[in-house]
């Protein structure tokens, strides 16, 4: 019997809904084919399954279901890239923010080199924006990347209005919704691109993300190869999907992505939301009662299943060993990829301990974790006291 208590859901949704492997292990018996390499009776099913997909993911997102829109990839990370790349130029300004993941940092610092004028428009604790940076940033840019969600707050931009803001400065929209798909429901009604990646809320596994992008918005490509079609053009196809999908697609991966959707879907995005934010509550509530512990994470039941924290007497990564070693809690400690916060935070030096949960987590877990982070903190101070 699995002891553990798995609270690291904003990393990848490492426990999953027994269809998602039911999913993945009768594509690989039944089918196994890949799409858009032959006209044979595999290939074909694996066509309608991934074209079932790339409807599912707009669909989730709440987009246009048009599946040519959808271009899929390995993860988020690549859709990010993709987009970034595709549509900045040297001379171009790019707009990101405090909240960023270094899947959209460490390409910007890229394209800087390359040309392109990157702005910064900086953040609060609260997870909130500075307007009149943001305002100022707009001025003349070219692409502005939304946050959807902190992955070390749990915070939530507030995408719709930021979309309509940059729409009024002539600025396009890129969403990074790597925290939020599957999470939670938001208006992306305006934006122009929205990245995801197939592991987290989605409940797929590793290996699969997708980059919606807007009918008529140019995306140059990030990879070039075999698209199945038109192999005597050294040229990549000029219509979507095939125009961003060099090689060959990750067919177990997306069956397993179109099964956890289709699991989400029957539960309703919103019905999970309201559940993972009552648990996140119970959490923070918990954390904030504790001595010695500070909170990073504002009370905010909007917000995604997110609750990172400190304490005076444990360094965060010997807080998370303790909690996997005494307790069964499995949490990341560390910067979670995303500088600019932790900056706001003042904790590049130490990191902090993310605690984040998910679909199946229950009360119990919660309440072992609050358990071990009381017992291993108090037990801490009392040796820093006694030495």
């Amino acid at each position: 019997m699995d002891t553990t208590h798995y609270l690291d859901f904003a990393a990848t949704s490492a426990l999953r809904p027994p269809e998602i492997a039911d999913a993945v292990a009768s594509w690989l018996r039944e089918c196994g084919a890949t799409p858009g390499r032959g006209g044979y009776a595999r290939a074909l099913e694996a066509g309608r399954m991934v074209l079932r997909a790339r409807r599912a993911v707009a669909r989730v997102l709440g987009l246009a279901d048009e599946p040519g829109q959808v271009v899929f990839g390995a993860h988020a990370t690549q859709a990010l890239n993709t987009a970034l790349h595709g549509v900045l130029a040297p001379g171009d300004a790019l707009v990101v923010t405090a909240f960023d993941h270094n899947a959209v940092l460490r390409p910007a610092h890229a394209l800087a080199a390359r040309g392109v004028e990157v702005r910064t428009v900086p953040g609060r604790v609260d997870g909130h924006l500075d307007d009149e940076a943001l305002d100022a940033a707009l001025d003349g840019a070219r692409l502005l990347v939304v946050n959807a969600a902190s992955n070390v707050l749990g915070t939530r931009l507030p995408v719709a209005d930021l979309a309509r803001r940059a729409r009024a400065a002539g600025v396009r929209v890129l969403v990074d919704a790597a925290q939020t798909a599957g999470h939670v429901v938001d208006d992306l009604s305006g934006v122009d691109l929205v990245a995801v990646t197939g592991h987290k809320g989605l409940l797929a596994p590793q290996g699969v993300g997708a980059l919606w992008i807007r009918d008529g918005v140019d995306v140059q490509p990030l990879l070039r190869g075999g698209t199945g079609g038109d192999s005597l053009d050294p040229e990549m196809p000029a219509p979507l999907p095939d125009r961003l999908e060099a090689g060959t697609l990750n067919g177990p991966g997306i069956a397993g992505l179109l099964a956890g959707i289709t699991w989400v879907e029957s539960r309703g995005v919103a019905s999970l939301h309201a559940r993972a934010a009552a648990l996140r509550v119970r959490l923070h509530d918990g954390l904030t009662s504790l001595s010695g512990i500070r909170v990073l994470s504002p009370r905010d039941p909007e917000g995604t299943a997110v609750v990172t924290l400190v304490s005076q007497a444990l360094d965060p990564a010997a807080l998370a060993h303790g909690l996997d070693r005494e307790f069964g809690v499995q949490a990341r400690a560390g910067l979670h990829c995303a500088p600019g916060v932790h900056r706001m935070l003042g904790t590049t030096g130490t990191g902090a301990l993310r605690l984040s949960p998910g679909w199946c987590t229950t009360e119990t877990d919660i309440d072992r974790a609050l358990e071990g982070v009381e017992a291993l903190t108090t037990s801490a101070g009392r040796s820093v006291v006694r030495s």
